[in-house]
């Protein structure tokens, strides 16, 4: 089962956008089974427009896909930081920095600091408004599963998922946008820090095509820019997608049959992102991350 976040706008466009940019071949890659608790997945009323953004985990689930079994928790934000969290901008950041930690914990099969997480998640959930989305229960799941990172991982994003239908059907718009700012941050930021720059790597390329998930959150972030904590978190996202616009494209030739004939499997454009563009945006999501997160 797989979920997927949804945003409804008044704008006439269509976007339907994941990690790889629009490619959902590349996150179905998975099954992932709750052996505890399969919910079936909730579809809210189909409005005139919307876009997809891919939850924390989907980015970490494709780097471990892969090859890297990371056990590094160092990149993360200390459970310890969430007292310094006391405003509403920085709850909500960082509700969605640590929603991301506890997935990371999960897919990469580091149970006991995921136990660690959830506590934190709950607490800052709590304050936000999400309380009834992350019932104590869970935490009973969470121990029954230690050991099985499908499960987990499913756990983690329901935790998510929830949140995000609570936060968007009491109309808590602006602190959804902060919500999911902070996921997707930390995701792509954990994403680089265990990713070195190689070209044509699987890993670089995911990352380069974050660059459209990155536009239509800001198209997101702009129905709720009448928010300062909005509008502040926007022109950040907005100077890190001027890092991406930088990546120059390139053509991508048709592959051919053995028989010499053409098929075309994948035509178009195709992001070149060189270790140049790659370090630089590297360096910027760290900086916004560390921002939001208050860590020197």
């Amino acid at each position: 089962m797989k979920k997927s976040i949804v945003f409804f706008l008044s704008a006439a466009t269509l976007f339907a956008v994941t990690s790889c940019g629009g490619d959902s071949e590349k996150t179905d890659e998975t099954d992932i089974v709750d052996s505890t608790k399969v919910e079936d997945m909730q579809v809210s009323p189909i409005s005139e427009t919307f876009f997809q953004v891919p939850s924390p985990g989907e980015m970490l689930t494709f780097i471990k896909m892969i090859g890297n079994n990371s056990k590094d928790t160092k990149m993360l934000n200390p459970a310890s930081n969430a007292k310094n969290y006391t405003d509403a901008k920085s709850k909500a950041l960082n509700f969605g920095i640590y929603s991301c930690d506890l997935s990371y914990c999960s897919i990469f099969e580091i149970g006991a600091d995921a136990l660690k997480y959830f506590p934190v998640v709950k607490t800052l959930g709590d304050q936000i408004g999400v309380s009834t989305a992350i019932k104590p229960e869970i935490l009973k799941r969470l121990q029954d599963n230690l050991g099985k990172p499908d499960s987990l991982a499913l756990i983690t994003d329901d935790i998510y998922f929830s949140s995000f239908e609570t936060l968007e059907g009491s109309k808590q718009g602006p602190t959804l946008a902060c919500v999911v700012a902070g996921g997707w941050i930390e995701s792509i930021y954990i994403a680089t820090q265990l990713a070195q720059y190689k070209a044509n790597s699987p890993i670089i390329e995911r990352l380069a095509d974050q660059k459209y998930t990155l536009e239509n959150i800001i198209e997101f972030f702009k129905k709720h820019e009448a928010d300062q904590n909005v509008a502040s978190i926007k022109a950040d996202f907005e100077s890190l997608l001027a890092e991406f616009n930088k990546i120059a494209e390139k053509d991508v030739e048709a592959a051919k049959q053995g028989d010499g004939k053409t098929k075309v499997l994948a035509g178009g454009k195709q992001l070149n992102i060189t270790e140049e563009n790659y370090n630089i945006i590297k360096e910027k999501i760290k900086s916004i991350r560390n921002g939001y997160a208050q860590i020197k």
